[in-house]
């Protein structure tokens, strides 16, 4: 059996644990993902067969999902931070890979939605790395 994997928001008002296997993590480029984010992409693990438990918080989590279509996100209510989200008509769980506090048990399988990658989220490897703030 999997250990469980656990996450929360930013503010501490959501803690969840996943129960079972994470089957795979995606880095997507779509415009959908960059808005949600405010970033290049969106790092989501995803399962059909995983738990979602809410160890507290469950009535902070809100979801949206956009109308006419499957996309979907889930926050916290009082801070914003992404959360897992399960769609009860596919099945899949989606959790979002920043809001775990435990490592993640699997490596990204891939980036996907590539034709609609930022145009500055290209050639990163020689854009300097700091081991903390600017400047401190």
């Amino acid at each position: 059996m999997t250990a469980p994997i656990s996450g929360s928001c930013l503010c501490g008002a959501v803690r969840f644990q996943i129960v079972g296997k994470l089957e795979s993590f995606f880095l997507c480029h779509c415009r959908r993902c960059q808005k949600d984010t405010g970033s290049a992409h969106a790092a989501n693990l995803f399962s059909t067969t995983a738990a979602l438990d809410w160890i507290i918080g469950k009535d902070m989590a809100r979801t949206f999902r956009l109308p006419g279509t499957r996309h979907q996100k889930s926050f916290c209510a009082e801070c914003g931070s992404a959360l897992p989200s399960a769609d009860a008509d596919s099945g899949l769980l989606v959790v979002p890979a920043g809001s775990l506090d435990d490592p993640a048990t699997i490596r990204p399988n891939a980036h996907i939605c590539g034709d609609a990658r930022a145009e500055w989220d290209h050639d990163l490897e020689s854009v300097p790395v700091l081991p903390g703030l600017p400047g401190s």
